[in-house]
């Protein structure tokens, strides 16, 4: 239930119990958090009563229902409140009148025992950020994508957070980049693990397992690539929402983005090499057994054809009636068979 009125400083300590979707609401001035615990409607009448506050709001899966009555409130713009409660986006950036929308994919590696045997190894979630004069309103999807960290590290740094909403996007985007980094860390000793097994003489690693692992790094491709535009459009000053002092923050989150965004890059390159070494090393050993099968048909030919032809029972059949006959020709059978199979491992093909 939404509350409203006007609150006094006694009431505002009073605990207002907040709504499942709303994660936390908080009213900063001057780089400090205020005491107490505010619905929307009272943190936002609250800073607007200042020059110098800003209020946060952290939505996690709202509904339309849910998000109707803060984005009355906020004057959130309606395209961006549907891409908010819908998801899945591209990572972007949008002005709308007097306001920013940015959206950015969150990332999380899953554990596992095996990089060969997994199935998944990277879940995705999505941060939406409402920047204003003086709101921040984020809208989460995923539960890995929480963002609690972000606010307690804020609120130990007041200087930081004195630069206003503009100082709250640079940090959510600087923590999802940095858990990129993370995620790419993982990647990149799960690849280094699969590349030794591929190259292993007996390894029983298969191109189905490496286009497992090509799927998910496509996933980490589809979070980090888009999101290079929107965050140097911040740094070279799109709006006037963006200080000039936060801006230079954006262009260091920038740089990293740029080093996970090549690392990225390499992990397909690499793996599509892996992809070709695992498929050439099927045809050599394809090539191998039908070797090995030729050679013992070659082998094997030889005592079915002595057999056929002293089994057509002819009369006038040469050796027919000698004594030796028998062990002769098993003479000639083994002779000739061993002369073959030396031959063929001589050669490698046994």
């Amino acid at each position: 239930m939404r509350l409203t009125g006007r609150t006094s400083p006694v009431t505002r300590n009073i605990p207002i119990p907040l709504s499942a979707y709303v994660v936390d609401c908080a009213v900063y001035a001057g780089g400090r958090r205020l005491p107490g615990r505010w619905t929307h409607d009272q943190a936002l009448r609250e800073v607007r009563d200042r020059d110098d506050a800003f209020v946060w709001v952290g939505l996690h899966e709202p509904d339309d229902e849910q998000i109707t009555g803060i984005a009355d409130a906020f004057g959130l713009h309606e395209l961006a409140v549907e891409d908010a409660v819908h998801a899945h986006n591209r990572p972007k950036l949008e002005r709308y009148d007097g306001m920013l929308f940015a959206v950015l994919k969150t990332v999380c590696y899953v554990g596992h025992a095996e990089p060969t045997t997994a199935a998944e190894l990277v879940e995705t979630g999505e941060v939406m950020a409402f920047v204003g004069r003086d709101f921040v309103v984020t809208v989460r999807h995923g539960n890995h994508s929480g963002l609690h960290d972000v606010r307690r590290e804020l609120e130990d740094a007041p200087e930081q957070l004195a630069l206003g909403p503009a100082a709250v996007l640079h940090a959510i985007a600087d923590h999802v980049v940095d858990s990129y980094v993370e995620v790419t860390d993982a990647i990149e000793a799960d690849i280094d693990v699969m590349e030794s097994e591929v190259f292993e003489p007996r390894s029983k690693v298969d191109s189905e397992q490496i286009y497992v692992m090509k799927r998910e790094v496509l996933e980490l491709r589809r979070a980090v690539m888009p999101l290079g535009p929107p965050l140097r459009r911040l740094a070279e000053g799109y709006s006037s929402l963006i200080p000039h002092d936060v801006r230079s923050y954006f262009r260091d989150v920038d740089d990293h983005l740029t080093s996970v965004a090549e690392r990225v890059t390499g992990f397909d390159e690499l793996l599509t090499t892996l992809v070709d070494a695992v498929l050439a090393k099927i045809t050599l050993r394809q090539n191998d057994d039908m070797r090995k099968i030729t050679a013992w048909a070659g082998i094997i030919s030889v005592p079915t054809m002595i057999a056929g032809i002293y089994g057509m029972n002819f009369d006038h059949m040469p050796e027919l009636h000698w004594t030796y006959s028998y062990g002769v020709v098993w003479l000639v059978i083994v002779t000739v068979c061993t002369t073959l199979y030396r031959t063929f491992r001589r050669n490698k093909w046994l």
